[in-house]
C-alpha cells in the first residue's frame, strides 16, 4: 500500500485498459507468427507477462510460452532462465514493470543471445525514460519523465496490479 506522499499515476482500471492495448499492439506486430515467447523478468516482470498473456490468449491464434527470467536488478551479471529454450528463429518478448536505465532489460536479454532469435522485442507498464543502456522499449504502457530522485512503484498484491505510485 503506498503511503500519504505518494501519487496515484495509473489506477487499477487504467493499468487494465494498458494491458489490453499493450497486448493488441503485439498481436498486430507479431500476427504472423506462430509462436511467441514472453519473458518477464522476476517477479513483478513476470506479473506484468502474465497479464499481456491473458489478453494474448483471447485475441492472437499463435502459441504463448511463458518464461521467467530471474536476475539481482543491483547486481544482474547473472541470469537464470526458468527453462531451456532453444530461442532460435524465435520471437522474444522481454517484460518488466518499470524500464529506468535500461540496465535490468539489456541484462536480462544476455541468456537469449546465446542463440539466434528472430526477433527481441520489449515491453514495460511504465517507462521512466532515464535510459543510460542503449535499450529501445517497444510496447509502453504508460511513460513518465521523472527526476532521478523520484521513485515509482508497481503495487501487486495476488498477481494483480492495483496501482502504479510516485513517490
Amino acid at each position: 500500500m503506498s503511503g500519504n506522499q505518494d501519487e496515484l499515476i495509473l489506477s487499477h482500471e487504467i493499468i487494465d485498459w494498458k494491458i489490453h492495448r499493450m497486448a493488441y499492439e503485439i498481436y498486430e506486430r507479431n500476427m504472423d507468427e506462430k509462436e511467441l515467447i514472453l519473458a518477464g523478468i522476476f517477479d513483478r516482470g513476470m506479473v506484468v507477462a502474465t497479464l499481456i498473456a491473458g489478453v494474448l490468449k483471447n485475441i492472437a491464434p499463435f502459441k504463448l510460452q511463458m518464461i521467467n527470467l530471474n536476475l539481482d536488478k543491483q547486481n544482474p551479471i547473472g541470469v537464470v532462465v526458468s527453462e531451456e529454450v532453444d530461442f532460435t528463429d524465435k520471437v522474444i518478448i522481454v517484460i518488466d514493470d518499470v524500464a529506468n536505465s535500461g540496465r535490468t532489460l539489456l541484462y536480462a536479454m544476455k541468456p537469449l543471445l546465446n542463440y539466434l532469435p528472430k526477433s527481441i522485442q520489449t515491453a514495460v507498464l511504465v517507462d521512466r525514460m532515464h535510459k543510460a543502456f542503449p535499450v529501445i522499449i517497444n510496447y509502453v504502457g504508460h511513460s513518465l519523465s521523472t527526476t532521478l530522485q523520484e521513485n515509482i512503484h508497481v503495487d501487486i498484491r495476488n498477481s494483480e496490479i492495483g496501482g502504479v505510485y510516485l513517490s
